[in-house]
């Protein structure tokens, strides 16, 4: 699979990011699964970071984050009622959320094991590393069938304006 996606994507999710900074930032990748193995970006949509005691609690109790206690500097959440209005908005508008974004301040751009255990196959991960409150790498991960991370490519769609100047002038 690859992701493909445009430079204002990328931007918005650059911006998002440098600006919860201390702390993860999190949010939507809307878009259309292509022929090909190819997920075609349309939209990113940023959300709160819900991230507070009781998600941490919840994820305690499923066994699936023994490293508490941990702060939204650490872990991102997204308001399950916020997901499914944010699905149910994409699926009106003829798309999907193909992946979800979130910031790794002053660490590397690579899932933690909390990432990994509640990552969701058909999702693309893009992670963007924030150093010092500038965004700096970004890459993208997909689980493989044996639920492991793998790298994503990312591909540079044209904007609209790029397209747009290269048309002949009648």
């Amino acid at each position: 699979m690859s992701l493909t996606l445009r430079a204002d994507h990328l931007q918005v999710m650059r911006s998002h990011a440098e600006q919860a900074y201390p702390n993860e930032c999190c949010g939507f990748i809307l878009g259309i699964l292509g022929q090909h193995t190819v997920k075609q970006v349309v939209e990113i949509r940023a959300v709160e970071n819900a991230w507070d005691k009781a998600a941490a609690l919840d994820l305690q109790t499923c066994g699936l984050d023994d490293e508490l206690p941990q702060s939204k500097t650490h872990r991102y959440w997204v308001d399950p009622q916020e997901t499914l209005a944010v699905m149910r908005e994409a699926r009106s508008r003829n798309l999907d959320i193909i992946g979800i974004y979130h910031s790794h301040p002053d660490h590397p751009a690579v899932p933690s094991e909390c990432d990994r255990q509640l990552a969701w196959r058909q999702y693309s991960y893009v992670i963007i590393s924030v150093q010092q409150g500038a965004a700096q790498e970004l890459s993208s991960w997909q689980l493989s069938e044996v639920h492991q991370f793998q790298p994503e490519a990312i591909k540079l769609a044209p904007s609209l304006n790029q397209v747009m100047s290269t048309l002949p002038i009648p």
